[in-house]
């Protein structure tokens, strides 16, 4: 078998996580492809990936051979693209990561929209809550929130979502009247599990900043379960605006103590290398960068 067809396989086995799942995407045996990648090794003299049985993970040699010829395999079809006259046509796959709430959300519509335009790109988005190691996953974009970030990586601020103190009208009749930040003591306050500082929040109005104790007995790991627990009036909480800026807008949330200001989140770009780059990940960049910060409760950088 030709190099760059063990190429493309052990590529697949790395961004599928698993020889059968590579082998049954080519239509061959398990043990064929692991045939495959054996003799890539031998070729190579390394050892790509370390296996056992619940567990496939590249060597460090590997994720540096996966980033190489992930280039190699691009030219390669580049190349093949500019003979056949197909420059002006993005093609391939784009593997793409992003936060479960958001890309539900909002993110989604906008891939949709990216395939619309470029019909021959195939896009994997792929939606968790963890920071991933790009290189190791295979992925060629990420769109994360806040400054929590992978190392080495290139990742550009291209948006901020304004965080919002929200709670059903029917919340706000039933409990005590909040006129200012120290009120939130006595309230119900929902908040996303495992953000160590959720227990406190810093309210900034002009000069005058405000840290108020909050207090609640639910915490849920997905913003989602936040913005349905907020419409079925079981608390308050404060959430960045792209989650629920059209409740807002339809009057179904009201913002509470609107006049205080409260931490943005950062909205990033994230990717392995400024290097190197398809065209088809430079276009998808680009519009993502043009597109998000037109989202509901996203404010542009320029604004």
């Amino acid at each position: 078998m030709d190099t760059l067809e063990s190429m493309r396989m052990f590529n697949r086995v790395i961004e599928l996580g698993s020889f059968s799942a590579a082998a049954r995407e080519k239509n061959i045996g398990q043990p064929t492809m692991s045939k495959v990648i054996a003799a890539l090794e031998a070729r190579l003299g390394v050892r790509l990936l370390e296996r056992s049985t619940t567990h496939l993970t590249p060597t460090e040699e590997g994720k540096r051979f996966y980033a190489r010829s992930k280039i190699v395999l691009e030219e390669y079809a580049g190349a093949v693209a500019e003979v056949r006259g197909q420059t002006r046509q993005l093609t391939g796959t784009l593997r793409v990561n992003a936060p479960v709430g958001l890309g539900e959300l909002r993110l989604n519509s906008l891939v949709i929209e990216f395939l619309a335009l470029h019909p021959q790109i195939e896009i994997e988005l792929i939606l968790n809550d963890r920071i991933i190691d790009l290189v190791e996953e295979g992925v060629d974009v990420a769109i994360r929130l806040g400054d929590d970030l992978p190392p080495n990586v290139v990742a550009p601020q291209i948006a901020t979502s304004p965080r919002v103190l929200v709670a059903a009208r029917e919340y706000i009749v039933r409990s005590a009247r909040i006129t200012k930040p120290e009120d939130l003591a006595e309230h119900e306050y929902l908040r996303y599990a495992g953000i160590a500082s959720g227990h406190e929040m810093a309210f900034s109005r002009a000069q005058e900043v405000v840290r108020v104790s909050l207090h609640g007995r639910y915490r849920v790991n997905s913003s989602l379960a936040l913005r349905q627990c907020f419409l079925e009036g079981v608390g308050l909480g404060s959430v960045p605006a792209w989650l629920v800026q059209d409740l807002i807008e339809n009057e179904s949330l009201v913002r509470v103590l609107p006049a205080w200001r409260l931490p943005a989140q950062a909205v990033h770009l994230v990717y392995p290398s400024r290097r190197y780059q398809p065209q088809r990940v430079r276009s998808f960049l680009d519009f993502m960068a043009a597109r998000i910060p037109q989202l509901p409760g996203m404010q542009s950088l320029k604004v």
